[in-house]
């Protein structure tokens, strides 16, 4: 596995019950992010994901075409049937999105991943009713 390879090429997607887990460690640059929308759009097909968390806390900078990118992400789960949370968003994040205008609209956030995978789960058993709910519940191992 050659780092410079995989790293710089793909962001890597993990599977945590029934949702897609994002950690972007590196910045971002607009080849990645559409990387990332893809292979998020074709691993929330593969693995039927309910959630979709992406986590920026490593990133210092946001521009607007990520920025996009996020909303877009979120749409297409959306219509997939899955909800995205970002988790992580530093202040000087969140303040340049708001003065570029990106309001992100579908796009959840919280504080931290915890939060994150909490509002995931909420959204699971709000909506899972008989179709799966029961599976909802292993998302959160009570540590």
């Amino acid at each position: 596995m050659s780092p410079d390879a995989t790293a710089m090429d793909r962001i890597p997607i993990l599977k945590l019950g029934d949702t897609l887990l994002v950690t972007i460690q590196v910045d971002m640059h607009d080849r990645l992010a559409l990387a990332l929308e893809e292979d998020l759009t074709q691993r929330i097909v593969a693995s039927g994901a309910k959630g979709v968390l992406i986590d920026i806390s490593a990133l210092d900078v946001v521009d607007s075409f990520i920025g996009r990118t996020l909303a877009n992400i979120a749409s297409v789960s959306r219509m997939l049937d899955a909800e995205t949370v970002v988790v992580g968003m530093r202040p000087a994040v969140a303040i340049t999105l708001v003065e570029l205008g990106l309001s992100l609209p579908g796009v959840r956030t919280a504080l931290n991943a915890e939060r994150g995978m909490a509002l995931i789960a909420r959204r699971a058993t709000d909506a899972g009713g008989a179709d799966g709910a029961a599976d909802g519940v292993d998302v959160h191992d009570g540590d």
